[in-house]
């Protein structure tokens, strides 16, 4: 079966949800892991129509929080499919917090997930992603290069460790003095 492309336009999701006393942290702001809870639901459920496939989380590459969420605000998270490889999807969302008594609405939250689509319990291929505009070229390439730092970063870090591992007792002393 051949897997028709679909468009970034396409993959839109859009959802909302009252921040609750509950979603509160220690300082009674939004605690960060209910959002993360929230993103990571846009993000499965945005890759899920892309894939028509169930998607998992791979890795939640990047949080970045501008700024914090009040409790009683209303959250936005906007989300689309940025990047495709194979069997994965890179989806970015966007998060803002509207405060409905004052009618404002600030960009406080933005994040990159890669969900990986399974089939039968193993990754499956996604269909390819049809860029429609300068900005979806943009955040393609982009993707496609966040994985590739990704991958050489890894070996990188894995290489480090093993010297680590490998280390004489003094060199690794050295190296807590340094």
């Amino acid at each position: 079966m051949t897997l028709q492309p679909k468009t970034v336009s396409s993959t839109r999701t859009e959802m909302s949800e009252i921040m609750q006393p509950t979603d509160a942290n220690f300082i009674g702001k939004v605690f960060g892991g209910s959002l993360l809870s929230l993103i990571d639901l846009c993000a499965y459920t945005t890759a899920a129509r892309f894939c028509g496939e169930i998607s998992v989380t791979a890795s939640i590459d990047r949080v970045d929080f501008h700024e914090p969420i009040e409790v009683g605000e209303v959250v936005q998270l906007v989300g689309w499919v940025t990047y495709v490889g194979r069997t994965s999807m890179e989806v970015t969302i966007e998060v803002y917090a509207e405060n409905i008594f004052r009618q404002t609405r600030r960009h406080t939250n933005t994040a990159r997930v890669t969900m990986v689509a399974l089939k039968d319990g193993r990754p499956t291929e996604v269909p390819r992603l049809v860029c429609e505009t300068r900005e979806d070229r943009v955040r393609f390439l982009e993707g496609r290069l966040q994985r590739e730092i990704r991958s050489r970063q890894q070996e990188e870090q894995q290489r480090m460790f093993k010297q680590i591992r490998e280390a004489s007792e003094e060199e690794l002393e050295r190296l807590l003095n340094e």
